[in-house]
């Protein structure tokens, strides 16, 4: 008698999430190692070459430049790849797995602006870094849940990581609409004609990457010249690269999509987000006193990440859980979601990215950007940490008793 063999669907999948897991958060545990080494070098005989070179000009843009406009669209890139994955093919292709991460998303997206904007009401001129505490560092959260191993259960792992990637999502849009300046409608045209060329390739089932990344670095050099913020070239061309093989090849990884998320991958853990760690956490902390902490800015940021991720993520994750729009994430106790909501105050990478673009060359309220995003990140992290550590895991019978 034939033995029917076992569908290799659902051992892939968890595959390929274990290997998502180690790569980010190994990715985000030397992105800490990064920062340490970052603010030792700004505060060091080294700090007039560090900041030196990250203003030296090459070929029109600085150091900094290249790595924020230029590294970062690589970076984009790949979060697109992985929103454009997780929504048709994973673990947000349907309603129901996208209700909880993405009411939760959405809180916590919506109470830190709100604290933010509460503590700076006051200074009219610091209202446009309203999204920097919306963001979460997905890197350096999974890196915490990694230290923790076992005592966080796999499926608040992949609540996390389907809530900072509709977070993500999120920090796009916000991008695109409020930190867009002065457009160029010739470049944004030529943009528009390089975007129909990557769907045309789309819609005739080219499967080869090449095509794509050719005319994706002429999309990305009109936006750059177009006053849209040239890291959303990443998302355009990612939203474009196919998700499916070619109909020879049966297996998911042979998609173009997956190709290429699996290739950038490691780079961007490994580079890309190091590099802009290293260039863009580098604070002087010379003069810096406790007063200065509480001054509107730093205050607001660090508040926002610490107190309105918290508040926003776990409040709305409840209210969604017990008006059963969704469920509890299997065999996480109550505590638990706490501890990954305080985690979801790791505002790092994308934080520091939208300060950037909310106080475009001036140093002063970048610096105080910084200290507010190392502060309520390094709170976040560090309480999470110690609520994770010490939350009781759910016992079978609650679990039974809350199926019933």
């Amino acid at each position: 008698m034939d033995v029917p063999k076992p569908n290799p669907r659902p051992t892939r999948r968890i595959s390929l999430m274990r290997r998502f897991f180690d790569s980010e958060a190994s990715g985000g545990m030397i992105l800490m190692g990064v920062t340490v080494v970052a603010l030792a070098v700004a505060n060091s005989p080294l700090a007039g070459t560090y900041f030196a070179v990250l203003k030296t000009y090459v070929l029109g843009l600085s150091v900094l430049h290249w790595i924020n406009d230029a590294l970062m669209a690589v970076f984009f890139l790949l979060v697109g790849l992985e929103i454009k994955r997780e929504m048709l093919d994973g673990q947000l292709s349907t309603w129901p797995r996208r209700i909880l991460p993405g009411i939760a998303a959405f809180g916590g997206m919506v109470v830190p602006a709100l604290i933010y904007l509460a503590i700076t009401w006051n200074e009219p001129q610091l209202h446009r870094g309203w999204a920097i505490p919306t963001a979460t560092d997905i890197a350096f959260a999974l890196a915490v849940l990694a230290v923790l191993g076992s005592r966080v259960p796999t499926s608040l792992k992949i609540f996390l990581t389907a809530l900072a990637i509709l977070d993500d999502l999120g920090a796009i849009v916000i991008i695109a609409v409020f930190y867009t300046s002065d457009l160029s409608l010739t470049m944004l045209g030529a943009a528009a004609l390089c975007l129909l060329v990557l769907v045309a390739f789309n819609r005739f089932n080219v499967t080869a990457l090449i095509p794509y990344l050719v005319v994706g670095a002429v999309l990305w050099f009109f936006v750059l010249k177009s006053g849209i913020h040239a890291t959303l070239a990443g998302v355009a061309l990612a939203l474009t690269i196919p998700l499916h093989a070619e109909p020879k090849k049966t297996r998911a990884e042979d998609s173009p999509l997956h190709r290429l998320e699996h290739t950038l991958q490691s780079w961007v853990a490994y580079a890309i987000i190091p590099i802009f760690g290293f260039a863009n956490a580098g604070l002087p902390l010379s003069g810096l006193s406790f007063d200065y902490l509480l001054t509107p800015l730093p205050l607001g940021i660090a508040m926002g990440l610490f107190i309105g991720k918290q508040l926003g993520v776990f409040a709305f994750s409840e209210i969604a859980i017990r008006l059963d729009l969704a469920d509890m994430p299997a065999g996480a106790s109550r505590l638990q979601c706490y501890g990954v909501a305080l985690l979801c105050g790791i505002g790092f990478t994308m934080s520091l990215f939208i300060g950037a673009l909310a106080f475009p060359d001036q140093e002063e309220l970048m610096n105080a950007t910084k200290i507010g995003v190392l502060l309520g990140s390094a709170l976040s992290a560090l309480i999470g940490y110690l609520v994770l550590s010490l939350a009781p895991r759910e016992q079978p019978h609650a679990r039974a008793a809350r199926s019933m």
